[in-house]
């Protein structure tokens, strides 16, 4: 049977989809740009990937009649977008209009807890989004989760970076707020289980965790976990706005993604029954429980995937493949080269660059630069990167996005997506014995000149130690 994926780049998607091969299903994936998603070589014979945006009609095409079934994993909540709740009905409106051409006899969403009588914008959509699909001609199967735990997962994080970072905090009151936690590895199991499930179908379902719990029971918790003493004071004096700058320079989340959160954080996500758990035969674990597992898998560096390596984490917006090829007209170019001494050692070094191993020199300037663009309202250098010596195209390294990696060629392209008054790239490619390392910038006006000036100084050394680490 053939299975319409959508949102296949994404957190959810990515981890679906080996489960879903792994069942003998054949999978259709949805996604916007090809060159940003990468298949595991396992899973290729099982796969076809087509590009379709389902804010443009045109794209829909692509989609083939003859699947039997589709999930619904898309969503704009940490878009720059301020209108992404119109952007999601009409994201939905499209999708009902050509998967009602197809064969498709269920089509399962996973959308939030909507049962609090007051919603966040973002909720609001979620609910939105379900009656526009529960409009189509198939069955339509909605499980509404809560906060979701597990490694890479935007809940996860922030909650982490908090503890890690605060031994004490001075938090907004909407930490008492009341949720329902659900495992990862839950939703997983609930998402596969009611495939073409007939017991699921016209039916929504919540789904949560056996604990329900305030967001301040969940950082103490994880802090006991980590065996960290630490201490929260709620106060009623801190405003949604100052809840999302708190939220913002404090963690690695983006600051549209930090209001949308904070929104959706004064509403009470609660379960209303958990009959699905019966219905599946699926018993959730506890929040406890979920935090190991999570901590377990960061620890041995085997996050499957990451919500920072969605293209919402970050200013970029097009198509990778627009910017694949590197400018050179009216571009200013600092290029080095060294001879190789070893090229596994030097492929190594490149492909671990960022994150926790650092730029190899300089490193308190590279998280300089970080702070500065934090502090105007770019990503900052806090993302990281999902493993310490993975890296694909389309996932986040620090403030870059990787465009294009091949070890095989020993080519690896970077993006900047800090605040810029221009555009720029970093690269390296191995051809022979040299490793070639370039940084172009593509000023805008007269202060992108400007600005590569005032830097200038600091590319002489901090790019030069660069390049000598990698080679030794």
């Amino acid at each position: 049977m053939k299975i319409l994926l959508t949102g296949a780049t994404g957190y959810i998607g990515k981890r679906l989809l080996p489960i879903l091969v792994a069942q003998g299903y054949d999978i259709i994936c949805c996604v916007r740009d090809k060159n940003r998603f990468y298949v595991p070589i396992d899973l290729i014979k099982n796969i076809e990937v087509i590009e379709v945006d389902f804010l443009k009609e045109e794209t829909l095409n692509n989609i083939p009649n003859d699947i039997d079934a589709a999930y619904y994993l898309i969503h704009s909540m940490s878009s720059s977008a301020d209108n992404y709740d119109e952007l999601e009905q009409a994201s939905a409106e499209n999708f009902v209009t050509k998967i009602n051409t197809t064969h498709a006899k269920q089509v399962i969403y996973l959308s939030g807890i909507v049962n609090d009588k007051s919603l966040s914008k973002h909720l609001s959509s979620r609910k939105n989004v379900e009656n526009i699909l529960s409009s189509g001609t198939f069955a339509l199967t909605t499980l509404r989760a809560g906060i979701i735990v597990g490694s890479g997962s935007a809940s996860f994080e922030i909650i982490r970076d908090l503890v890690n970072k605060l031994p004490v905090m001075i938090t907004p009151k909407w930490l008492n707020t009341k949720c329902q936690p659900i495992a990862i590895n839950d939703v997983l199991d609930f998402l596969s289980k009611s495939l073409l499930n007939p017991v699921t179908y016209n039916q929504s379902f919540d789904i949560g965790g056996p604990d329900i719990l305030t967001y301040k029971e969940m950082l103490l918790a994880f802090a006991k976990a980590k065996n960290l003493k630490r201490w929260i004071f709620t106060v009623p004096v801190m405003t949604p706005k100052l809840s999302s700058y708190w939220l913002y320079f404090v963690t690695s989340t983006s600051y549209k993604l930090a209001s949308a959160l904070v929104s959706s954080m004064k509403v009470e996500v609660v379960c209303r029954d958990t009959k699905i758990n019966e219905l599946l035969q699926v018993q959730p674990m506890t929040y406890e429980q979920a935090l190991f597992r999570a901590l377990i898998k960061v620890d041995e560096d085997k996050v499957a995937s990451s919500w920072k390596d969605s293209l919402v984490s970050g200013r970029f917006k097009s198509n990778i493949s627009e910017y694949l090829h590197v400018p050179k007209k009216d571009c200013f170019i600092d290029r080095r080269k060294m001879e190789i001494i070893n090229r596994d050692y030097t492929i190594h070094q490149i492909w671990s660059i960022g994150g926790e191993t650092g730029w190899y020199y300089g490193d308190w300037l590279w998280s300089l630069r970080g702070f500065i663009d934090k502090l105007y309202g770019g990503v900052g250098s806090r993302r990281g990167r999902t493993n310490k010596h993975d890296i694909h195209a389309g996932d986040a390294l620090d403030f870059w996005r990787v465009l294009y990696a091949n070890k095989e060629e020993g080519k690896l392209i970077l993006f900047a997506e800090m605040k810029l008054p221009g555009e720029a790239w970093l690269e390296f490619k191995i051809i022979g014995n040299t490793l070639y390392q370039s940084a172009t910038f593509r000023p805008r006006g007269i202060w992108g000149k400007l600005y590569w000036y005032a830097v200038l100084p600091f590319h002489g050394f901090i790019f030069k130690g660069m390049l000598e680490k990698l080679i030794k």
